[in-house]
């Protein structure tokens, strides 16, 4: 097996943002007269706003979700690489693989949270949120990527954090790897291999070359 197109997810896997988005969205349900605590608000992680505000039962979404955009702004600092993500995207790319993002986020939220790192222009093509009408953990955005990009679904693997996105690699018929750097609860996520350290991409790669 030969992997020449190596697609992540955002959060939680290149950008550590869990503490960003947990507060923000807390911020904004108690302005919203609503009281969750942190721990009750981690099924947010991973899927698109507008998800999470209905599953929060939240009526105006349009301008809630604005506010949460706003709110996020506040904890803009608490956002970071993790370490290590640019020193092997860096490598990766100069060993010529065709890397890809496919992420929840919003274009605006992609713009506003992932830019500001600089490792944007490393990536050949970015689906967000706004590119399909399903979402993770429906396979439709990882079927995007192959449909736009023309890669085979043998030569592609999809690195996430979550469920949703072992999910939506399965869903879409590629190969996933779990990152266990930014996941919770992962000896309960079905995945084709667990990395440790984003280095370990590496080894994958690698032995797939090989």
């Amino acid at each position: 097996m030969k992997f020449k197109h190596i697609v992540f997810d955002v959060d939680g896997t290149l950008i550590d943002s869990e503490t960003a988005v947990l507060k923000s969205l807390q911020k904004t349900l108690q302005e919203e007269g609503i009281k969750k605590s942190l721990e009750e608000l981690k099924f947010a992680l991973g899927i698109p706003g507008k998800d999470a505000l209905l599953i929060l039962r939240i009526d105006d979404l349009e301008r809630v979700e604005e506010k949460w955009m706003k709110n996020l702004t506040i904890y803009a600092d608490e956002i970071t690489l993790f370490d290590g993500v640019k020193q092997v995207i860096q490598e990766l790319k100069s060993k010529n693989f065709k890397l890809g993002i496919i992420t929840s986020k919003t274009k605006e939220e992609y713009n506003t949270d992932f830019i500001k790192f600089d490792i944007h222009s490393y990536f050949d093509l970015v689906i967000c949120a706004d590119d399909t009408i399903k979402h993770k953990p429906d396979g439709e955005p990882m079927e995007k990527y192959i449909e736009i990009t023309g890669a085979s679904k043998e030569e592609t693997i999809y690195i996430g954090d979550s469920i949703y996105d072992m999910q939506c690699s399965k869903n879409a018929g590629v190969n996933s790897a779990l990152a266990l750097w930014g996941a919770h609860n992962p000896e309960k996520i079905e995945s084709n291999y667990k990395l440790k350290y984003p280095d370990d991409i590496l080894d994958i790669i690698t032995k797939s070359v090989n």
